[in-house]
């Protein structure tokens, strides 16, 4: 068997296409890949804890705590103490960080429709489909 021939290798292949095309598009607005997915989540919900938002991003809080630090000193988001327990610190947006809500959904749909080019909405549903039966079959 060789190695090119295997799923797991194709999906690395895709998943470094995936990344490389979404790092172009990020970073048009100082984002670095993998920062949007923070953001993401506090565009749902601001004022989460550092250890919510690893939890959130399947990410280990020391990981968190890195992309946090380097996305505050970027101007993206603030860290301030929570008010009824000085040893936590939540996470909020600032006007930036939330400006830039609609641009960055705008560069997720179009990689979408470039991910997917050329395929049906059956083709595009069973792609779903299989994907989230291999995340399970790996969790």
């Amino acid at each position: 068997m060789q190695i090119k021939s295997l799923i797991g290798f194709e999906l690395v292949q895709l998943c470094r296409a995936h990344r490389n095309r979404a790092e172009e598009l990020l970073n048009t607005y100082g984002l670095h890949t993998g920062q949007e997915m923070t953001l993401f989540h506090l565009w749902e919900e601001e004022g989460q804890t550092h250890s919510e938002l690893a939890e959130r991003m399947c990410v280990e809080p020391p990981t968190a705590s890195k992309m946090l630090q380097r996305m505050e000193t970027a101007g993206f988001l603030v860290r301030k103490p929570d008010p009824a327990d000085a040893r936590v610190s939540r996470v909020y947006l600032t006007e930036y960080g939330r400006s830039l809500e609609k641009p960055v959904l705008e560069a997720w749909k179009r990689l979408e429709e470039q991910t997917l080019r050329g395929m049906t909405e059956a083709e595009q549903a069973l792609v779903r489909r299989l994907i989230m039966q291999m995340r399970t079959n790996l969790s």
